[in-house]
């Protein structure tokens, strides 16, 4: 048995999740019926067969929805590992802190190539934190007070995870000095990132090795598996970037988060209209079951 959930960012109505089967039941994957998860936001279609054509069935029909199709066993996750710079926060933070250094474009470019796949990523961050040298250490809280905001739904999807008993784990390839207190203010259990060198108060240009990069967040999502005793099936792992994609394939349920191109199409789900509470109905979990922020 299959899931196809639908998730409008603003309203769906019930005519379009019977339009939505039908054209699934033309795809030829049985449907056995539908319903709400909340009404007029998210729905479930259950059906027998076809997974791969059920998403192109579906999939950028119904204006501002997103769709996720997935097995009906395991639906309901066990560890959520998630990419933070553009996921789970709204920025970029290394593009933010070199504002402060009056060099914004000039890493900006480099930072959405890398994102993009386009250049080798260990490399791309090795360069970048290099125009950051004599930076003022100050600039770092600067960046975090006036330019580092949650994603809208980032702490409803944590917070509601753990008190469902999942394990939340933010590993990014950005800095600590940013994902430890963003991760502390989400409720994450484990942050893992990238530490910035300084000394007397200035960046130093440099990063402590290894640096955290795709591999890093892969590894991290095959040891807490190890760890937990799970079936990789009861997990999850968000992210926006290329450097994502490792863990994204690996886990049972893959999401690229309003995901630069080469994310999105590899990834089993794609939200590009939703905030991050989406990924609490691709779980089946209703917004009356959400933890509170």
């Amino acid at each position: 048995m299959f899931i196809a959930t639908l998730i409008a960012a603003e309203s769906i109505a019930a005519g379009d999740i019977s339009a939505a089967a039908d054209r699934l039941d033309g795809a030829n994957c049985l449907v056995e019926g539908w319903t709400w998860i909340d009404e007029g936001r998210a729905a479930d279609i259950r059906f027998a067969d076809e997974p791969r054509a059920a998403r192109a069935a579906i999939e950028c029909v119904f204006a501002g929805t997103d769709v996720a199709v997935q097995p009906a066993s395991n639906r309901e996750k066990k560890l959520l590992v998630a990419d933070m710079d553009s996921t789970m926060i709204t920025v970029e933070c290394i593009d933010e802190l070199a504002d402060y250094a009056g060099i914004k474009a000039q890493i900006a470019e480099v930072t959405e190539r890398a994102m993009r796949g386009e250049l080798d990523f260990a490399s791309a961050l090795d360069a970048r934190v290099a125009l950051l040298e004599g930076l003022d250490e100050s600039a770092i809280q600067r960046c975090l007070d006036e330019r580092v905001k949650l994603m809208p739904g980032a702490e409803t999807l944590i917070r509601t995870m753990r008190a469902r008993g999942a394990m939340t784990i933010l590993v990014s390839g950005g800095f600590t000095r940013f994902a430890e207190p963003v991760g502390t203010d989400l409720g994450f259990h484990r942050m893992i990132a990238n530490r910035l060198l300084i000394e007397d108060g200035k960046l130093t240009g440099k990063v402590r090795k290894p640096i955290v990069d795709a591999t890093t967040k892969e590894v991290t999502l095959l040891q807490a598996i190890d760890e937990l005793g799970i079936d990789p099936a009861v997990t999850l792992a968000v992210g926006d970037g290329a450097n994502d994609l490792p863990m994204i394939r690996r886990a049972g349920l893959g999401v690229a988060y309003h995901a630069k191109p080469i994310v999105a199409a590899e990834a089993g789900v794609r939200i590009d209209h939703n905030d991050l509470t989406a990924l609490l109905y691709i779980q089946g979990i209703a917004s009356a079951a959400w933890a509170a922020d």
